[in-house]
This record gives structure tokens, C-alpha cells and sequence, in this order.
């Protein structure tokens, strides 16, 4: 079992930026996929950005914010990282930590085994 717990998250004025981290414990997370999702206010979970492993580490940024946020990863840590910057309102959202243990299908939520319990980012105008 691998549990997630994020954290980071807070209230800023738009065009503000947070680090968001997300620490795993239970197992080494070094070859995992791990992932970040966002689910708005009665809207659906979406993907976010994704750090894989193949041999080397590879990350993936959703279209819509791929000039604004990066994801990293500390293996020796065992913790993913979400850099969101020049935050806008609609980023206001639960950030999810998602981790599994294969790297195919990372875009869709319902392949994770694991996830944490979010953390908030509200953004004001």
C-alpha cells in the first residue's frame, strides 16, 4: 500500500504562485507514475500534470496550464512536487496526489490505485 499526503495548498491573490508537495509512504515510489489532478466545484476530477518512469523520468503538463506549472519529483524523498504559477481564478480547485505503479494511461483518473486526500487552492481576483 502506498499512502499520499499532500500539502501547499492555501488562498492567493491571482497571479500568485504555491509550491504543492505530496509525500508517500509504505512503499518507494522511485518507478511510479505520480500525478496530480484538480477537481473544480461541480466539476468532474481532471489531469493535471504526471512524472513517469521508463528509464528515465518523463513529465506531462495538461495543454491548459503547461506555460504556468511544473512537476517534479525527489526519490529520495519519496515526494512529488506541483509549481503553480501566475495562478488564475479558475484554478481554484482540490489538488489531488495520484500514484501507480505502471505508466501507461496516466491521463485518466480511474487507473490510480492511490491517492491522497487533496489540498485547496482558492484564488482570488
Amino acid at each position: 500500500q502506498v499512502q499520499l499526503v499532500e500539502s501547499g495548498g492555501g488562498s492567493v491573490q491571482a497571479g500568485g504562485s504555491l509550491r504543492l508537495s505530496c509525500a508517500a509512504s509504505g512503499r518507494t515510489i522511485s518507478t511510479y507514475t505520480l500525478a496530480w489532478f484538480r477537481q473544480a466545484p461541480g466539476k468532474g476530477r481532471d489531469f493535471v500534470a504526471a512524472s513517469i518512469w521508463n528509464g528515465i523520468v518523463r513529465t506531462y503538463i495538461t495543454d491548459s496550464v503547461n506555460d504556468r506549472f511544473s512537476i517534479s519529483r525527489d526519490n529520495a524523498k519519496n515526494t512529488v512536487y506541483l509549481e503553480v504559477n501566475s495562478l488564475k481564478p479558475e484554478d481554484t480547485a482540490l489538488y489531488y496526489c495520484a500514484a501507480k505503479s505502471s505508466n501507461v494511461e496516466i491521463h485518466g483518473s480511474g487507473s490510480y490505485a492511490y491517492w491522497g486526500q487533496g489540498t485547496q487552492v482558492t484564488i482570488s481576483s
